[in-house]
């Protein structure tokens, strides 16, 4: 690249920077809420954003690496294997047993033959690198400015991805500091997530994601599916966690408001990342999610109180764990991996393709487990429900609802 088009990249990012940051002035100033009750979470959150920013370019990194080239296309030829296997060849490899889902990745592949999680995953060394320096990312301090402009930068996504990503980040903001408000009712707390669910739309309708439930099949079982979770277990599982604290500390702020005997849960939801973060390489007797987050499964409170919210929020993420599919995903150029995520996001952002009812949305959103999303923000879940039956599932779930409907 000449030094002509650089100017030019960083001119057209600078830009969109200023003109995305004028549009997220209300939210920044709504910041104050979350800042003055829960001054750790509000830390946290924006160093979340600034971890997720530099992951998506690590990932970038390592998979350009001429030295990595024989994992690359190990792991490669291994996706490409269990993406043409059949539905009935995955579940007699899965086996019978309530634990055998922890040895698979999300869409129920075997992750053992690639080391999985417990092992690092095949590019050893240089993503526990990666895991330490996002690690201590995670423990820094970012202003909210900081925490934007580390979403508007990221080098391995398109321009309009990480203006749906930044988009995303101020209504959930938004959203947090709302429930983080301890001086409104429930009532004006319900009023005022509405408001912030119709400012989001109609404040920046081409960047932001649908209200309406969408196929899990967009982040599950997409052409690149798995690449995050088999190439970079270490990195996922933080970037998971992450996203559980998040609902699990907006259950633990919802739940308080609407029951007053499960007031001051926070602490126990920050207790309980901490302990799935564990060293700077990751390990913990505590285990990360193995499964991306869902609203629905962590945080129920939300669902019930706000269901538009709730898919908003899942869309997001959803968004987000597809986006990390795709840069992860081994031998991609550059053009295929941006015409990938193009792709993703069109199908976020629009009302019409690739929806899904209410009923799948929640099986979904529970049919990984609520137990390898990260387990309940402040119920106990001592073991994986994931291969018990509907009935049971449905009877676990009933349990860990903690608090009223």
């Amino acid at each position: 690249m000449n030094v002509m088009n650089i100017k030019l990249k960083k001119a057209i990012k600078s830009t969109c920077c200023v003109v995305l940051g004028a549009s997220l002035s209300a939210g920044a100033m709504a910041q104050s809420a979350l800042e003055a009750n829960f001054p750790e979470l509000a830390k946290l959150y924006n160093a979340f954003y600034v971890t997720q920013a530099r992951a998506y370019d690590y990932i970038a990194e390592i998979n350009a690496n001429p030295a990595l080239a024989d994992a690359r296309d190990t792991l490669v030829e291994h996706l490409e294997e269990m993406k043409a296997m059949s539905g009935h060849d995955m579940h007699s490899q899965m086996g019978p047993g309530p634990n055998t889902s922890m040895s698979m990745d999300h869409s129920g592949h075997d992750m053992s033959s690639m080391g999985g999680a417990s092992m690092g995953g095949p590019y050893g060394e240089s993503e526990m690198l990666a895991r330490i320096t996002l690690g201590q990312a995670v423990r820094g301090e970012y202003s909210s400015d900081e925490a934007q402009q580390a979403l508007t930068s990221i080098e391995s996504v398109p321009n309009h991805a990480r203006m749906v990503l930044a988009w995303g980040r101020n209504f959930e903001d938004q959203l947090w500091n709302i429930w983080a408000d301890q001086s409104t009712s429930v009532a004006a707390k319900r009023t005022a997530t509405a408001e912030a669910i119709a400012n989001y739309h109609t404040g920046d309708e081409r960047h932001a994601v649908s209200p309406l439930p969408k196929n899990a099949d967009l982040y599950l079982n997409h052409d690149y599916a798995d690449g995050l979770s088999m190439g970079f277990p270490r990195i996922s599982g933080l970037l998971w966690a992450n996203q559980w604290l998040q609902l699990a500390s907006l259950e633990a702020l919802i739940l308080g408001e609407v029951d007053t005997q499960f007031d001051g849960q926070v602490p126990t939801t920050l207790e309980r990342y901490w302990n799935k973060v564990g060293s700077e390489t990751g390990m913990t007797m505590f285990p990360a999610p193995s499964e991306m987050p869902s609203a629905p499964a962590i945080s129920p409170q939300l669902y019930t109180q706000a269901p538009e919210a709730s898919r908003i929020i899942d869309n997001l993420n959803m968004l987000e764990t597809a986006i990390a599919d795709i840069v992860a995903y081994p031998n991609l150029t550059e053009e295929q991996r941006n015409e990938a995520i193009m792709t993703t996001v069109s199908y976020f952002t629009s009302d019409v393709d690739q929806n899904t009812d209410e009923t799948n949305y929640l099986l979904s959103a529970l049919r990984g487990g609520i137990y390898n999303q990260g387990g309940p923000a402040i119920g106990e879940l001592m073991g994986s429900e994931r291969n018990r039956s509907r009935e049971a599932m449905g009877m676990v779930h009933n349990m860990i609802m903690s608090g009223p409907q």
